[in-house]
């Protein structure tokens, strides 16, 4: 069964998501600290973590700043009270996959874990094959001149040391890779690596590729990988050794 890591210092959200994700076949644990909950996050293995931004000791932004320093990808979905885009921002940029504001229904949670969990399925950086796959191309290993990536064991090396990405920037990663030359536009980007319809959150995309040019360019400000349309979107323009 996935693991969840519930963490608000709110009594009222903790006893209503671990009631319903634990009715719904996970296995929750709640934190209202946020140190006490980095903690646990560095010494277990979660499949995902609900972290509201406003916690003592500990907030949700440092709290995933830190994990990503310490290489820790699992799925964070933060949780915020206030319907500020800046919020949703900073702790994209910071490393969260996800956001989710107050006030939500239970359901939605288990949507947006679900959503999640068709892309993970076993481990943290899985890729669910099926939505990446085109045209037959069943190719698993891709090595291109600045980086390599594969699929089937979800590496990505850079001078052949592995790079540690998120499971969104890999997900993103891969569905350039199989789809390359090809312009892409930030709405199909959302629809086809977060799963459901993300209106507006365009802005999503442009952080997860400065994240992912920061990591696999050889000069992220002059990117030769995945490179800018303007007007339009993204286009994959990897070279293959």
């Amino acid at each position: 069964m996935k693991k969840v890591l519930v963490v608000d210092d709110e009594i009222a959200i903790v006893t209503l998501l671990k009631y319903n994700l634990e009715k719904a076949g996970y296995v929750v644990t709640t934190q209202n600290d946020g140190q006490q909950a980095f903690e646990q996050a560095l010494k277990e293995k979660f499949d995902f973590i609900l972290l509201d931004l406003m916690l003592p000791h500990l907030d949700g932004m440092e709290i995933t700043r830190k994990l990503r320093q310490e290489k820790v990808t699992t799925p964070i979905i933060m949780i915020t009270a206030r319907d500020e885009e800046y919020d949703k921002i900073i702790g994209l940029e910071l490393g969260a996959d996800d956001y989710l504001t107050k006030p939500f229904s239970p359901r939605e949670v288990i949507a947006r874990l679900k959503a999640i969990s068709r892309r993970v399925p076993e481990e943290q950086t899985v890729v669910a094959t099926s939505e990446l796959e085109t045209s037959g191309n069943q190719q698993e290993v891709y090595n291109f001149i600045d980086f390599s990536i594969d699929l089937e064991n979800y590496v990505v090396t850079r001078n052949d040391k592995a790079i540690s990405l998120t499971p969104k920037e890999f997900e993103l990663l891969a569905y350039f890779v199989k789809r390359p030359h090809r312009v892409l536009s930030r709405d199909k980007l959302l629809n086809g690596v977060w799963g459901y319809d993300y209106v507006g959150q365009t802005r999503m995309v442009d952080m997860h590729v400065s994240h992912l040019r920061e990591k696999i360019e050889s000069d992220p400000k002059q990117p030769q990988n995945i490179q800018t349309v303007r007007g339009f979107g993204y286009r994959f323009e990897g070279q293959l050794q």
